[in-house]
């Protein structure tokens, strides 16, 4: 985030603001989980495939017995899902969308050779039900989460976040309509969460640290 808490510009950009050092430190949190996670909303933005595309990161998957890339789960409430992003053209780890039934009958036709669906009778995607489903089902121990911040603040608010890992780049964008790292919303989290400072980078500008949250 920039130094006055931004994720991105109003216009929800790609964030492109970030050193090389910075993508590449994503690469590495990514490579770490059995499962990367990411809102539809962020996948759309940013049409990313989720990969590990560095060898020597798929080895060191494969030497601590995880699969070469992590699964890949999109979470989309409405499930209005566009099958043509870069993340179905690709098939190198199996993609999980966590939705409701509120998905267009046409979207689960198009993405049921491309993706397991696991579709809630509910209006929202239970967070703490689908960790669950991924433990079970999947085997799932870690998940990365890469956003976006309505996802963010939503497991935050239900205790469902172990670790962050912030970069803070050397920028100001400044203005209220731009994001936040837990969204645009005005209220506050139900309570306040405190984080424990457990390590701290300085590469160049920027700064990168890690949090342990205090559930």
């Amino acid at each position: 985030m920039t130094m006055d808490g931004k994720i991105t510009t109003r216009n929800y950009s790609p964030v492109d603001f970030t050193s090389r050092e910075d993508k590449a430190h994503l690469i590495r949190q990514r490579s770490l989980g059995d499962a990367v996670l990411i809102g539809y909303g962020s996948l759309k933005r940013d049409n990313v495939r989720l990969g590990v595309p560095r060898e020597e990161l798929r080895d060191a998957r494969v030497k601590r017995a995880q699969s070469p890339y992590p699964l890949r789960v999109i979470v989309s409430n409405a499930g209005k899902i566009d099958n043509r992003l870069n993340i179905f053209q690709t098939d190198f780890a199996p993609i999980v969308i966590f939705s409701t039934q509120r998905m267009p009958r046409k979207d689960r036709e198009a993405l049921r050779d491309k993706a397991k669906l696991h579709l809630s009778e509910n209006d929202d995607v239970d967070l703490a039900q689908m960790l669950r489903t991924l433990r079970k089902e999947y085997r799932v121990r870690t998940v990365a989460c890469e956003g976006g911040p309505t996802l963010f603040r939503s497991l935050l608010e239900r205790g469902l976040i172990d670790q962050l890992n912030l970069t803070i780049a050397p920028w100001l964008f400044g203005g209220r309509d731009a994001p936040t790292l837990t969204g645009l919303r005005k209220d506050f989290l139900p309570k306040s969460v405190c984080c424990r400072l457990i390590d701290m980078r300085v590469v160049g500008d920027e700064c990168f640290l890690t949090y342990r949250i205090r559930n």
